[in-house]
């Protein structure tokens, strides 16, 4: 019997890794790394054989690569958006081989970020994607090939012009060898192919100022955002330990950083998501206060104090929903939240009142009136859902949310059967009746059947036709209580299980997309609903104003309008972090980055980890060893030219022994998993 290898090899073969330049053109690294994906993985494989059989070990050396060579700042979102687009071609003819390369796509995403420090992932997961150059409207100096684009701060200079092709920056013998492999961007040859450029823009396109955390939430990539390394950056958006403001002037530039009290502005404040989200369930808790107060006043010949007041939050609320779509960059993302339809079935219920209400008084009809405020009762059934939209953050009803949308995703799906069969059973009972019932009286009484009052069908059965209509009900009887409704519970029985399967990756989820909405906007002022709807007077002084003064008078606004909430916040953070000095002690507050405020003996920044580790004996811990960052060839510290602080020579020896330690026990385990299954009656050897 042959033996099993002990270390899994990649031949020589294997794909050559693509060569990505600083300068490159987002366009063409996502080029680049499909075609590498297209050609690595070739069958079906879950997430977790991608990390741990030795399928995962031809990623490794894109890893390193990436890991050791590339300071490209949109190369987590290349890697991500590539998700977006395997997951788009995936088919029932692929049997998951696209959902595998999606998956990798994940994968070297998430090992790239483990082998940054924490200032480094902030800059490659919070990255912003400029603008794509398409002719002289967006190119001032597009006769001179020249592109400027700016983004996070940072301005990027790249010649390009609207017929360059995507692989102008390839060699030739790189481009003979991608042209071998379709381009799975609509064409089969990649070489010289300016259509095919032409599309791989447009599909680039849709990812323009988003972040990396924003295209991984718009694809889908739950297994990314499900990772520590980025679940760190995420909770510490979540509670401001990252800023994407520190002042509040007239030249402030949206950048993600560590937050520094000392330096940072405090009404910068209000855009932390924490606090943001806490005066949003204040904000709904007084609308709905307002709601059931014009409710019960129910005026039908004047409007009351009241009635104006839910006007102006109903009003400041459509502004804000308004401002966060256009904050949001791409409509695709803004959709990604769960609550999205809530909000703008609020404002819609709240806009139908409106207009009816303004009608009715001035024609004076009671029944116009009175048709307003039942619109407004509406209101009620996604108002109070949304007040208790914070219960998301909570593990057990944010596993609930995913599980609800995909049920609800199921029972549509389902209902297109029910309302075929619905539809022809109701034309026939309608004809078979039409002495006894009208057509609207038949369809109550059918639809009152399939759900579950069968005594009612078999009792008009005789009154619809005496020969026909007891067989004809029972068929039908058969259909929906038994079959039907059945295959619904089973159906919707299997999507519940899908989803808690998964349970701490859609909670995760859930929680990346509410903390990203909350913190993406590109405004320097925000306002808070219903104060949002101030410095809509002022918008005429655009016209009068140069932009850098009406700055200067929004800023100067918010800090009057905004004093008491940032009063507030100041309050909390500082009575926090007083209890916290009197019960820890030296610890000033608890976070889960390192902000410059800390004392360096408290928590250094994490260095890219590339410490080399004994062989393990089994190949699938070789692997995983290999994926973690434990990838031979390398430095200790790493190639990184903007890594600014190094751990202690102290530290450097504790991480070595831990490492050592932790490879020693891995070996221990794979070598008792070996024997194990060794003595297994009915193994077969080398599978």
């Amino acid at each position: 019997m042959a033996s099993r290898p002990t270390t899994p090899m990649w031949t020589e073969s294997s794909p050559e890794v693509p060569i990505i330049q600083d300068d490159e053109s987002f366009a063409n690294i996502v080029r680049k790394l499909s075609f590498y994906f297209a050609e690595v993985i070739e069958a079906p494989h879950s997430f977790e054989e991608l990390r741990t059989l030795p399928i995962g070990r031809s990623l490794v050396p894109l890893i390193r690569y990436l890991s050791d060579n590339t300071h490209h700042p949109a190369i987590v979102s290349a890697l991500l958006a590539l998700k977006t687009h395997f997951s788009a071609l995936e088919s029932d003819d692929d049997r998951g081989v696209n959902e595998a390369r999606g998956y990798a796509c994940e994968i070297v995403a998430w090992r790239f970020v483990t082998h940054l420090s924490e200032r480094e992932a902030i800059d490659f997961l919070l990255y912003e994607l400029p603008p794509v150059a398409r002719g002289v409207e967006q190119l001032q100096d597009a006769e001179a090939g020249l592109m400027i684009s700016q983004s996070n701060g940072n301005i990027a200079t790249h010649l390009a012009y609207e017929g360059t092709p995507l692989l102008s920056g390839v060699s030739r013998p790189e481009r003979l060898r991608y042209s071998r492999t379709s381009s799975h961007f609509g064409t089969d040859s990649v070489a010289e192919n300016t259509a095919g450029a032409a599309h791989s823009d447009d599909f680039t396109s849709q990812f323009v100022h988003l972040s990396a955390l924003e295209i991984a939430a718009v694809s889908g990539s739950k297994k990314f955002l499900s990772q520590r390394a980025v679940q760190k950056i995420i909770n510490g958006i979540w509670r401001g330990d990252i800023v994407f403001w520190e002042t509040l002037s007239v030249n402030s530039i949206k950048q993600a950083k560590l937050y520094n009290r000392r330096r940072a502005d405090p009404f910068c404040r209000l855009r932390v998501p924490r606090y943001l989200k806490t005066f949003e369930t204040i904000f709904f808790t007084t609308f709905l206060a307002l709601y059931y107060a014009v409710l019960v006043q129910r005026s039908f010949s004047r409007i009351t104090p009241a009635e104006i007041l839910l006007y102006i939050w109903i009003a400041g609320f459509a502004y804000d929903e308004f401002g966060e779509i256009q904050d949001a960059g791409q409509t695709s993302f803004y959709t990604t939240d769960f609550w999205f339809l809530w909000d703008l079935g609020i404002v819609a219920v709240g806009t139908a009142f409106l207009i009816l209400r303004i009608v009715g008084l001035n024609i004076s009809s009671a029944e116009v009136i009175e048709m307003s405020f039942d619109i407004l009762a509406l209101e009620a059934l996604l108002l109070v859902p949304r007040i208790c939209s914070l219960l998301s953050l909570n593990p057990y009803f944010g596993t609930l949310i995913p599980c609800l949308k995909e049920m609800t995703k199921d029972f549509c799906k389902f209902l297109s059967l029910v309302i075929i069969l619905y539809i022809g059973f109701l034309t026939t009972f309608t004809l078979l009746a039409r002495d006894q019932f009208t057509p609207s009286e038949m369809s109550w009484i059918l639809v009152k059947v399939f759900f579950g009052s069968s005594y009612l069908g078999f009792d008009v059965a005789q009154e619809i036709s005496p020969y026909f209509g007891p067989p004809v009900m029972l068929v039908f009887v058969a259909l929906t209580n038994i079959l039907l409704i059945t295959s619904l519970i089973s159906l919707l029985s299997n999507s519940l299980t899908k989803v808690l399967d998964h349970a701490r990756d859609e909670y995760l989820y859930i929680y990346s997309v509410y903390v990203l909405e909350a913190s993406t906007s590109n405004r320097l002022t925000y306002y808070l609903p219903p104060l949002n709807l101030i410095p809509l007077f002022f918008r005429p002084l655009r016209l009068i104003l140069p932009a850098e003064k009406l700055r200067s008078t929004r800023i100067v606004l918010l800090k009057i309008t905004h004093a008491p909430f940032v009063a507030a916040i100041w309050v909390y953070e500082h009575g926090y972090s007083y209890f916290m000095n009197r019960s820890v002690g030296q610890v000033s507050r608890v976070s889960s980055i390192g902000g410059p405020e800390h004392s360096p003996s408290m928590k250094r920044p994490l260095l890219k980890s590339s410490l080399n580790s004994p062989r393990p004996l089994a190949p699938a811990t070789g692997i995983q060893a290999s994926l973690d960052g434990n990838l031979p060839g390398r430095s200790t510290i790493g190639s990184r030219h903007h890594t600014a602080t190094a751990s202690s020579e102290s530290d450097v020896q504790v991480r070595s022994l831990v490492l050592k330690l932790s490879s020693q026990v891995e070996q221990l385990t794979a070598m008792i998993a070996q024997l194990q299954g060794q003595q297994e009656p009915g193994v077969v050897e080398g599978e």
